[in-house]
């Protein structure tokens, strides 16, 4: 029984559209990938493609968003297109339609819970937890779409291995295998088992709501019975909301017919739209495709048409389907009439029950037609011209929105014909999504700590005086720390800084000291010292760039102070006169133990640091790569007194000066 390679599995109709409509209205990235994130056959389509031999021997995608990054724009909407297509040929009884909307709920359950736990729980991949989740029943899915009952039974009781052998055939590694392949073992069996095996055996416990979830989550985690209700609450209503924005009811007996119905519409719609455009010939240059196309709209809407075309500030007429066409250019500008007012708003327009220009009653005795209604083609912010379709005021919907579809994939063909930079349209979205996955990872490392933090408070109310009530609030602080830290940094953009930005240092520090006094120094035994000079301290610098510098050098003076306290001070002077021109000076000493010897041999190298567990030892590195950029010089004197760091940076004059020859930058146990 190879199920591997059975992958044509249903959907509910109303997340099939769903996410056909997205791709029609070239929604967001992200408002498509929610969609299909909430549906388990698409998962599973998606995921077998993003990690099939067509890609070659590249990483494997182990989320949902990195399969869609890898497919493409254009491959997953084809993808979308083709789901769509084999949805609305799948017929399932009355009683299989229930099951799978409620196959639907409590895989989507599972998913959340499973992203839910492994953010609770600080996984590193809370994407790659919610994917499992979905995928770990996928069994019961197959089984659904199986009408030999005996099969259908095997499905079932080999849920575990079917999700499996899914994760390993598509490359998500041993851990994903063994997460699908243990879901279902005992809770004690459990206790030891690596991290992601437990969450996905804990979500897909949880989301059954009884009480032996309940019970696991103490087990596994050590989460309290209150806590883990709440996360059953909030998942609840988090699966109820997505529910109900895509139309299907979870209370009352569900029905697919309305959404199947509307499927196959808009589907039949979409097909024709692309079989028209094959009657075409596509090799052609853009001008030559346009002109060819004109006979293809007028097929699948039944509408006579004309294709005007933009030339230097006037749109000729280039090709009609009824019959020869006289030698016909305008002006681009607006005028009044419907065919400019499409091309100069980008829109389309109807001649409707207005007044007829000149120019449009030209056109409607061209097209022979009691009204007309004129669309433009847009690639990019570009429009190469306009389509002048006629009718007799009253058109149908569904003509409409097939001459939107076929217009709609046009300029997808001609986009894709652009040469140059329109033509990386796709590696920029992606670049753009990637940027975007990553302030999201960083708002999710945000709420790991304070989670976290909320849970060991409830546990503290009524037993602060037990044996382990200091343990525990020292997890709290190092996690109050750790959400400090966080904060400062995504405080701060750093985009837009250039060597020629002008900033004033002390001002940069007086705003920064509040927020340190706010989270570094909100120990008592902890204190903070900003010695300001009085002399202007403008420098050649971002003020991104310098705030990134000085959170560095607290935050790593702080964290050395020894446990009964100590000073953090920041001083500046100005004017520093050195190596034959002006600095302003910032020096940020503390009053720890001083560095050991092998870290002042590597001082300045990513990863050397002394803070253990959870620290990159990335600080210092950025602090010395932002001063060499600044042109600056830094320094770094230290003992068992202290550490102190000195940085030079190049005082703002009328003109920047330039250091002609080569200045060491890195000096160690001296200015």
């Amino acid at each position: 029984m190879n199920t591997v390679s059975d992958l044509q599995l249903p959907s509910l109709p109303e997340v099939t559209l769903r996410a056909l409509e997205a791709c029609h209205r070239d929604e967001s990235y992200r408002t498509i990938s929610e969609t299909v994130a909430s549906d388990t056959a698409l998962v599973v389509r998606i995921l077998a493609l993003a990690n099939s031999a067509l890609y070659g021997p590249i990483s494997e995608a182990r989320s949902i968003d990195q399969a869609l990054l890898r497919l493409g724009t254009r491959r997953f909407k084809t993808l979308i297109l083709t789901v769509a297509l084999r949805q609305a040929l799948f017929e399932l009884g009355g009683g299989a339609w229930q099951q799978l909307r409620d196959f639907w709920r409590h895989a989507l359950t599972t998913a959340m819970t499973a992203r839910a736990l492994a953010t609770l729980t600080r996984y590193p991949e809370p994407d790659e937890a919610f994917m499992l989740g979905m995928l770990h029943n996928v069994g019961e899915l197959i089984a659904i779409n199986t009408p030999d009952i005996n099969a259908r039974q095997t499905y079932m009781d080999r849920q575990s291995d079917i999700a499996a052998e899914l994760a390993t055939s598509w490359g998500l590694g041993p851990l994903a295998a063994d997460a699908m392949r243990y879901q279902q073992a005992l809770p004690s069996e459990l206790q030891d088992a690596e991290h992601l095996v437990k969450i996905i055996s804990l979500a897909t416990r949880l989301a059954l709501s009884d009480a032996a979830g309940i019970a696991a989550a103490g087990t596994m985690f050590g989460l309290s019975e209150e806590l883990t209700r709440e996360i059953n609450r909030r998942i609840s209503h988090d699966v109820a909301t997505t529910a109900e924005s895509l139309g299907i009811p979870l209370i009352n007996r569900y029905s697919p017919e309305p959404a199947s119905q509307q499927l196959r519409q808009t589907v039949l719609r979409q097909a024709i739209a692309q079989q028209a455009m094959g009657f075409a010939d596509l090799a052609g240059k853009s001008g030559a495709i346009l002109a060819e196309t004109v006979g293809s709209l007028t097929l699948i809407t039944g509408l006579p048409a004309l294709w005007f075309g933009y030339d230097e500030g006037s749109l000729v007429l280039l090709s009609s389907t009824t019959g020869k066409h006289p030698h016909l250019a305008v002006t681009a500008q607006p005028g009044g009439s419907v065919l400019t007012e499409a091309f100069t708003c980008q829109t389309p327009s109807s001649l409707d029950e207005r007044a007829p220009t000149v120019l449009d009653r030209q056109l409607l005795s061209l097209l022979r037609t009691r009204s007309l209604t004129a669309t433009p083609v847009i690639t990019d912010d570009n429009c190469p011209g306009v389509f002048v379709l006629g009718t007799d005021g009253h058109t149908p919907a569904t003509t409409t929105h097939l001459m939107h579809l076929f217009i709609r994939q046009l300029s997808t063909v001609l986009q894709a014909k652009k040469p140059g930079p329109a033509n990386e349209t796709g590696a920029a979205q992606a670049n753009q999504t990637t940027a975007t996955e990553i302030l999201r990872r960083q708002v999710h490392e945000i709420s790991n700590p304070l989670t976290i933090i909320r849970q060991y408070i409830y546990q503290l109310r009524n037993r602060l005086d037990a044996p382990d009530a200091q343990e525990e609030l020292a997890i709290i602080q190092e996690e109050l720390d750790r959400a400090s830290s966080l904060l400062l940094q995504m405080s701060q953009d750093t985009t837009g800084d250039t060597q020629e930005e002008r900033c004033n240092l002390n001002k940069e520090l007086q705003s920064l000291a509040r927020l340190f006094e706010d989270s570094l120094f909100s120990d008592s035994r902890l204190h903070l010292n900003v010695l300001m000079c009085s002399t202007p301290t403008f420098i050649f610098a971002g003020p991104s760039a310098v705030r990134q510098i000085v959170i560095n050098l607290v935050r790593n003076a702080a964290e050395s102070l020894p446990n009964e306290g100590g000073t953090v001070t920041i001083k500046t002077s100005a004017p520093v006169w050195q190596e034959s021109r002006n600095w302003v000076e910032i020096e940020v000493t503390d009053t720890g133990t001083g560095l050991p010897e092998a870290v002042k041999d590597a001082l300045f190298t990513p990863g050397n640091t002394t803070k253990g567990e959870g620290h990159s030892g990335l600080g210092l590195s950025i602090v010395k790569q932002l001063v060499d950029d600044m042109e600056g010089i830094v320094s770094c004197h230290t003992g068992q007194n202290g550490t102190t760091f000195r940085i030079l940076l190049p005082a703002a004059t009328r003109e920047k000066t330039h250091v002609t020859d080569k200045v060491e930058r890195t000096q160690i146990d001296g200015f």
